[in-house]
């Protein structure tokens, strides 16, 4: 080949070809999609082994495998778990609702109430008194068990539902979360307004401020419930009779009774800790409303 032609063939042109930004993108959404698909069947799995062992009689129970069904017993274990001990087990489920739900209902109450004179009112020693607010949630509820079981006895509280609703109705980190929700969706405008238009304190406190902290409060609630719901080193401190145990009481002693006398009570355990589930899940699904609802409620028009 000649100069000539060398220098008439036409050079090709190598373009540096740059990483699609998208491809990058698409790789970290399938990464983060398997991770979340990992994490809920991680969450799941306690759930679905709880309701696999919730269908199985004592045999099969112990004789198949524990991650699939062995014949079909729940409707048999629903039956022996609302009748064992003239359906003990119905008291027990009345005695949770009560403690849960009229305890985490007041502390709630109590809670935002609080919170709100935290956050909007002036008075001397309000930071101190935040502070020891704050300060008080940091203390394990375990050490707070023997303290309030012996000021029960002096009372002569124990054994009865108010040994499990007083300490209920105070959570300090219910003030706490109620006084940071306050300071963010309750304007002093909005207050001084209704101040100047002739609403009292109570007025103001029960028809505006509530409604605007239906968010803050349903959330309040809704973790309130689940810790009271969930408890177990308070209720067998301070309770001691059957008639008054919580659930959680009720399953634990069930439970117990195969090292104790004998008696195999694995199924009705495990059937009555699946039932135990349906209220937290019934009371997710009713709160999602307030959740969707209450963020509107605070804006100023």
């Amino acid at each position: 080949m000649t100069l000539t032609e060398e220098r008439a063939k036409p050079h090709t042109v190598r373009r540096l070809t740059r990483p699609d930004p998208t491809s990058r993108t698409r790789g970290g959404q399938r990464f983060l999609l398997v991770g979340l698909a990992l994490a809920s069947m991680y969450s799941l799995f306690p759930v679905w082994w709880l309701t696999v062992s919730a269908t199985k009689d004592r045999v099969g129970l112990y004789q198949s495998n524990g991650l699939w069904f062995s014949g079909w017993h729940l409707w048999d274990n629903l039956h022996q778990l609302f009748s064992y001990e003239h359906g003990i087990f119905l008291r027990w489920t009345a005695n949770s609702l009560l403690y849960a739900g009229v305890g985490s209902l007041g502390g709630t109450l109590l809670a935002l109430a609080t919170g709100y004179g935290l956050a909007r009112f002036q008075f001397p020693g309000r930071n101190l008194v935040f502070a020891c607010v704050v300060g008080s949630f940091l203390i394990p509820i375990a050490l707070l068990t023997l303290p309030l079981y012996l000021l029960f006895s002096q009372i002569g509280l124990v054994d009865t539902p108010w040994a499990m609703l007083i300490p209920c109705l105070i959570n300090p980190f219910s003030v706490y979360l109620a006084k940071v929700y306050t300071e963010a969706t309750i304007p002093y405008e909005l207050l001084e307004a209704a101040r100047i238009d002739g609403a009292g304190e109570l007025r103001i406190f029960f028809s505006i401020v509530l409604r605007m902290m239906t968010t803050g409060g349903a959330t309040v609630f809704l973790l309130a419930f689940v810790n009271t719901w969930n408890a177990f080193f308070l209720p067998l401190t301070v309770l001691r009779g059957e008639e008054n145990w919580t659930l959680n009481i009720g399953l634990y002693n069930w439970s117990g009774k195969r090292l104790e006398s004998g008696v195999d009570l694995t199924s009705l355990v495990l059937t009555g800790a699946l039932l135990s589930i349906v209220p937290m899940a019934i009371m997710m699904v009713a709160m999602r409303r307030y959740w969707r609802t209450g963020v509107t409620l605070g804006a100023l028009k």
